[in-house]
């Protein structure tokens, strides 16, 4: 079996043809879809971007004990367990480059050779010490590290998008072992995560004539009144757009290597993303401030695989089965701990797979999608919430020593192999202008979420659901506590 697995960054499922779009140009995404099963009812597990990949790696959800970090040394990941179980050569291509500064640590080195494709965003790459801030607005146009990477591109060249070489590299990789069995491609694009960037032409496809200040990448917050009015909103929606027309444009090319050696019939490809992005819908830029919407956790996937049957599946999915999908279609066995299902008896028909997930942030709420319903269970404010490390590094760089100094030392997680941990003590939080009480949507009648239900039995049956979850997925004890439930009787 070759499989291929190709992750994207903040793609909105809205913005995609299979999932309804009839603006954006996606041709070959649509193309991808038409020969695919398409997953309906497909959510996140853990965000964002450094929790979503430890949960990719691992078939578990991190975000129950960890916040953004490195892998842990008991984290038994897909890359290793295939090559020990069943010889399985596994190569990954990135321009993500989260994966190569402090709180990454460890994911690149699980592979047998990967390449990193530089320059993306705040890339630390150039050495550039004085740099010039642009005339415009955004989180970007201060950030010295961008700044530097921008001075050394040209936004009109195809060949200074670092997307570009991945799937260039990617299109290679498939040509020179296409001959190979029992390899694994991990291509992840940063795209079309901010900044929502491309040359000229692809906003032209969208009429976007903006030309008052540099504007790519919004600060995550609320809309501001002083600038982001309607014609500054949809700038960046048209920017998205045209930058991901410009992404499928180069998919499309690695398909066409697909097309050209036949490889659809003995190779299973998987398409998704970590999670949505906020591009003004509810009056907000960005992500994991606001109340986790659907634009955020209900995510696209696309898989095209040996003898699949292609279409629509309803069943409920996340992002955390596809370790142990990957791990099926290689033939190999499952390490204990593991709570994401395979996905591969969905390639043929429809059928039961979950009947509830759980997805969110760290220390923020906790919420459960069951196929009609969102429940979003706010903590207690203040309340404390438990991390688990022996790799001690968040996205900026070591835990303070403050807080390393009263970590606790013992074993708490049944998930270790009896490694200890230390535990730190943070304090719960809830989203920005979170209301009072929990938060439940009907998602089939109302997919916007903008009418909220109050419904005291659906709540006690949604809160008990959520309660099973947490103790079959062995949660730290915090959880219950910080949410105000009660353990279930055995």
């Amino acid at each position: 079996m070759r499989t291929i697995l190709v992750l994207l960054d903040s793609l909105n499922r809205d913005y995609l043809a299979a999932y309804g779009n009839d603006w954006v140009k996606t041709p070959n995404l649509t193309r991808l879809a038409a020969r695919s099963v398409v997953f309906d009812r497909h959510y996140t597990s853990s965000m964002p971007c450094m929790p979503a990949r430890r949960d990719l790696m691992t078939g578990r959800l991190s975000f129950l004990e960890a916040p953004w970090g490195p892998l842990e040394p008991w984290d038994h990941c897909a890359p290793t367990l295939l090559r020990k179980q069943k010889n399985v050569y596994s190569h990954m291509i990135t321009d993500h480059y989260h994966y190569f500064h402090s709180g990454g640590e460890v994911y690149n080195t699980l592979f047998d050779s990967f390449e990193f494709e530089r320059g993306q965003e705040g890339d630390k790459w150039r050495g550039v010490v004085e740099t010039t801030p642009l005339e415009g607005r955004g989180k970007n146009v201060n950030r010295q590290a961008y700044l530097a990477n921008f001075e050394y591109r040209d936004l009109e060249r195809d060949e200074d998008y670092p997307f570009t070489k991945c799937i260039s590299s990617a299109a290679e990789f498939l040509k020179r072992n296409r001959a190979a069995d029992n390899w694994h491609l991990h291509l992840e694009l940063f795209d079309p995560h901010e900044p929502f960037e491309s040359p000229q032409r692809f906003h032209d496809m969208y009429d976007d004539t903006w030309d008052k200040y540099f504007f790519t990448s919004p600060e995550y917050g609320k809309l501001d009144p002083e600038f982001d009015d309607a014609e500054a909103v949809t700038h960046i929606q048209r920017s998205y757009a045209a930058n991901l027309t410009m992404l499928d444009q180069y998919l499309g090319q690695l398909f066409d290597v697909m097309d050209e050696y036949g490889m659809w019939d003995d190779t299973a490809l998987i398409l998704s993303t970590d999670h949505g992005h906020n591009l003004g819908e509810r009056g907000v830029f960005g992500k994991s401030m606001f109340f986790d919407s659907e634009i955020e956790t209900h995510i696209p996937l696309l898989i095209s695989a040996p003898g699949c049957r292609p279409g629509r599946r309803q069943a409920l999915t996340g992002l955390f089965d596809l370790m142990p999908t990957l791990m099926e279609l290689h033939d190999a066995g499952l390490p204990p701990h593991v709570q994401g299902r395979s996905m591969c008896h969905l390639l043929q028909e429809d059928g039961e797979h979950h009947d509830a997930l759980l997805f969110g942030y760290f220390g923020k709420d906790v919420n459960l999608a069951d196929g009609r319903h969102t429940y979003c269970r706010q903590p207690e404010r203040g309340a404390p919430v438990h991390h688990y490390s022996l790799m001690p590094r968040g996205y900026g760089d070591f835990v303070g020593s403050g807080r390393l100094k009263a970590a606790e030392v013992g074993c708490f997680l049944k998930s270790s192999d009896g490694i200890p941990q230390l535990r730190f003590t943070h304090k719960s939080r809830r989203h920005l202008d979170a209301p009072e009480g929990h938060i439940i949507h009907d998602v089939l009648a109302d997919p916007q979420q903008q009418h909220r239900l109050t419904d005291p039995a659906l709540e006690e049956r949604l809160a008990a659901k959520l309660t099973e979850l947490l103790q079959r997925y062995d949660a730290p004890p915090c959880h219950l506590e910080r949410l105000g439930l009660k353990r279930a009787a055995p």
